[in-house]
């Protein structure tokens, strides 16, 4: 018999049963945000708990060993998310409705396409099939039972969002901007295949963190010291402390993060005379380099664009990897040949009366991001075919 089990703690399950699960091949095996390290880090750290407005309840469905782990939190606003709702949740206060607390399929505070529901290898086409179709309705059911708003599952592969469906789950299309590797042997490689004033442009922005003397090194998380973790953690504050409030993450996140993953974990770190003065963290697995986050001690001419876009492409093409996710929004990253590409998620509501708004709302949506994304694919900085 499938049960459906729910947990108040990544910890309740334990690493052995989450990672076992997540690594298998059908699960993005090595994709970073979804192993027990990452999540744990976040949790352990107090970065995400019930007091921040994430109250952890992952799932694990067992028959009767586990047989898939989904990450599930419980969530009292929509900050940290990048599919944004605010509007439906203005509308069921017009209406005297609650809109918090709601069920989360996601990532804290990661915009990054992935596994959302890591199901055992050992079962069938039919079976997989079958237990997305089930906990599609386990969670209908759990937001009934504890009176959630309804249920959204964020960034999702394109085998769930066709499998996560049911009756009132509504997909929603967004959009962000990826760097695609085509076998380029360098830099000037890549550059190659942009038209000659675009690609006169970026020489021009990189050149100019040169004649301002930064240099730039990488460090992965085995290899970063305690300093310059803390010094990392600082750059990160800064970038938020000029749009007027803290980051999210705590300090013991990142530490931890190296302690639990640091096979997964990339700095970059830019120096000027002997002193660093601004950083950007990746991630990485097997195929693809993650943007995550950025901050410097003082504004440098091109020193955004050269530490979390060009020195990542470079990464990109010495280490072989196949894409670079730079993180969400960014238009300016057209120019930078970074292609739009689609992003999913799917969000059922407990309220029927919304019913009918919602569905004319994300139709209307489609179109427009359609439109907005072929406008961009025609701004992009690549040659056009003679």
């Amino acid at each position: 018999m499938t049960t459906f089990n729910f947990h108040n703690a990544i910890a309740d399950i334990g690493q052995e049963t989450w990672d076992a699960l997540v690594h298998q091949p059908d699960n993005g095996r090595d994709y970073p945000f979804i192993r027990y390290g990452f999540l744990h880090a976040l949790e352990n750290s107090g970065s995400v708990c019930a007091k921040t407005g994430w109250q952890p309840f992952h799932l694990v469905i067992s028959d009767p060993d586990p047989v898939g782990v989904m990450p599930l939190y419980i969530k009292q606003h929509s900050y940290g998310e990048y599919v944004f709702d605010w509007a439906w949740a203005d509308a069921y206060e017009r209406y005297g409705l609650e809109y918090y607390p709601k069920l989360l399929n996601a990532i804290p505070f990661t915009p990054s396409t992935g596994p959302r529901l890591c199901l055992s290898t050992d079962l069938s086409a039919e079976q997989r099939e079958e237990l997305h179709q089930a906990t599609a309705q386990a969670l209908t059911q759990v937001c009934l039972q504890h009176k959630l708003s309804g249920w959204h599952s964020l960034f999702l592969e394109d085998y769930s969002l066709s499998q996560l469906t049911g009756k009132g789950v509504k997909r929603r299309l967004g959009s962000q901007y990826h760097w695609f590797n085509q076998n380029y042997r360098d830099f000037d490689d890549f550059l190659s295949t942009f038209s000659s004033r675009k690609r006169k442009n970026v020489r021009k922005e990189r050149q100019k963190v040169l004649q301002q003397a930064i240099c730039h090194r990488f460090l992965d998380g085995n290899r970063i010291s305690a300093a310059e973790l803390d010094r990392f953690y600082d750059f990160y504050q800064i970038t938020y402390l000029k749009r007027g409030r803290s980051g999210y993450l705590k300090p013991a996140f990142f530490h931890q993060l190296c302690k639990q993953i640091p096979e997964n974990l990339l700095f970059c770190i830019a120096s000027k005379d002997g002193q660093d003065v601004a950083a950007a963290m990746y991630l990485r697995d097997s195929t693809t380099l993650y943007g995550r986050y950025w901050g410097s001690l003082a504004e440098f001419d091109s020193l955004h664009f050269e530490t979390c876009y060009y020195q990542g492409i470079d990464y990109c093409i010495e280490q072989g990897l196949k894409r670079f996710d730079p993180g969400a929004q960014g238009e300016h990253k057209i120019q930078r040949g970074f292609k739009p590409i689609e992003t999913w998620s799917v969000h059922w509501l407990a309220e029927a009366g919304f019913d009918q708004a919602i569905s004319q709302f994300l139709a209307e949506e489609e179109i427009m991001m359609r439109e907005h994304m072929a406008t961009l694919n025609a701004q992009l900085p690549f040659k056009t075919e003679p």
